[in-house]
This record gives structure tokens, C-alpha cells and sequence, in this order.
């Protein structure tokens, strides 16, 4: 029997899944790094940075089911990851450390981004962990190993508090969140739910630890053909030294038409 275009897609899809996954798990097989793993009821004395990250947005055309979801999959995965310490030359690996989200682990179906549509997924919406975590590390002297970022701009702001571009997408196991400490101070990462909001903190050792303020500049929407983009540069300033510095650039296709001005 033939088999159709979109069936031979979905099953080079599959395949090609399952062998950056294997592909991964001989990367983790053969890394000689240390992993950030032991935690600590004891919590560090000096605060670097914390953010909150609302837990239900509603979303046009969004079944609110999905985001009920992603609450119980961001808990279980803040149970792994909370008061975890991160010593200097350790490495923070999310999937190491999480491990495959399944339904026997107690997750369920929630939103996913997956090849530029959104839909129900085991372990979805695990990208908020990723996003905060990003965000939070940014404001640290950690050094990112490993992000990979939206390859669209899903939906129009809607309370926006972190800059556009900022976030982290992953799909397991071969699009990790990985970061290092590469200090000489030791970190904690805190991460919780309340009623409302994931809560973030990064705590270390050191009363002199670094202060950063991370902002966009250069915002813009373009049009190329029938097609939206939105581009803008993330920066970096030292606050004690007044430096800045550039780490790096977005340009995503929107998936929706901008109502402000377009170049």
C-alpha cells in the first residue's frame, strides 16, 4: 500500500526523534562533566535574583484545560530542581536531572509548541521552567552551555514583564537547557508555585556577588512579502562597573499580525 506525503513526514519525523535522542544519550554517556545534582534543606544567605512567572494565561483559542495541565507538570518539575546547588566547575542540566516526562511520572498533556503548531503534549509547557531559569541566569556570572529558542512569536504580548526573545524551548532530550558554573562561589536555584505565579530565585555564598540589569533595545516589526518578523537585541549592563555588553540578537516570524507599526 502507497504511503501519503504528510504520513511519510510523520514518520521521518519519528525517526529522526528518536535518533538525536539516542544521539544525546551517547553525548551524556561520554561527558566526563559534573552535573549539578545534590540538594540542600539549608539555604544559601545571599539573594542574586528572583522573578515570577504567571501560571494561567488565557490565551485566545487556547483550550484552559492544557494550562491547568502545565501547572502539575511545573510542579513536579520544581519538586526536582528546588533548593538544588550548583558548586563551582558543576554543570545544570534540566533533562539530566528531570528525566523523559511521561504519564506513569505523573504528567500530563500540556500546551507545546511542535513544528510551528501549537497542541497537547505529554510534559508540555515545561518551556516556563526553561524561560525562568534563563531569565535568571542571565542576571548571574553562570555561563550558558546550552538554549535553544523559539523558532516562531506565537502570540501577541499580553503582559509582557521580560523582554521579548528572552525565553527557552526544549523537546526531549536533544534540545536541553544546560548552563555551568564556571565560579569560584556556589549557587542554589530555588523554584516553587504559589497560587499564582512559578517562583524563581538564584542564591549563592558570596555577600559580593554580581548585579546585572538585562534589557532589549533596537525593537522592531518588519514585513517581508506577507510574512511579520520581530527582531531585537538583549543587552547586559554590569551594575557595578557600567558596563554593557550585547548577548544576543532575535529575529521570529510572528504567527499572528502585529497591531502596532511596521517598517
Amino acid at each position: 500500500m502507497a504511503v501519503s506525503l504528510s504520513q511519510r513526514s510523520s514518520i521521518v519525523f519519528v525517526l529522526s526523534v528518536q535518533f538525536r535522542r539516542f544521539r544525546r544519550k551517547i553525548q551524556w554517556v561520554r561527558d566526563r562533566s559534573i552535573f549539578a545534582l545534590r540538594k540542600s534543606d539549608e539555604q544559601l544567605l545571599y539573594e542574586v535574583f528572583n522573578h515570577s512567572s504567571l501560571l494561567i494565561r488565557r490565551l485566545e483559542g487556547v483550550d484552559l484545560q492544557l494550562q491547568y495541565n502545565k501547572v502539575k507538570n511545573l510542579q513536579i518539575a520544581s519538586n526536582h530542581i528546588h533548593q538544588l546547588l550548583i558548586k563551582p566547575g558543576e554543570k545544570f542540566s534540566l533533562y539530566r536531572l528531570l528525566g523523559k516526562p511521561s504519564n506513569k511520572r505523573g504528567f500530563e498533556k500540556g500546551l507545546e509548541l511542535s513544528r510551528g503548531k501549537m497542541e497537547g503534549a505529554i510534559g508540555g509547557g515545561l518551556c516556563q521552567v526553561a524561560n525562568i531559569l534563563h531569565w535568571m541566569v542571565l542576571h548571574s556570572d553562570m555561563d550558558m552551555i546550552e538554549r535553544h529558542h523559539h523558532s516562531v512569536d506565537i502570540f501577541p504580548d499580553s503582559g509582557r514583564i521580560v523582554p521579548f526573545g528572552t525565553g527557552a524551548t526544549l523537546f526531549y532530550n536533544f534540545k536541553d537547557f544546560v548552563f555551568q558554573n564556571n565560579t569560584n562561589r556556589t549557587y542554589q536555584l530555588l523554584l516553587y508555585l504559589d497560587d499564582e505565579y512559578l517562583q524563581g530565585k538564584i542564591l549563592t555564598d558570596d555577600s559580593l556577588h554580581e548585579q546585572y540589569q538585562v534589557f532589549e533595545k533596537a525593537h522592531s516589526f518588519s514585513k517581508v512579502g506577507d510574512d511579520f518578523y520581530r527582531e531585537n537585541e538583549i543587552w547586559r549592563k554590569d551594575l557595578k562597573s557600567g558596563k554593557e555588553e550585547l548577548l544576543f540578537a532575535n529575529k521570529y516570524k510572528t504567527l499572528y499580525t502585529p497591531s502596532v507599526e511596521v517598517l
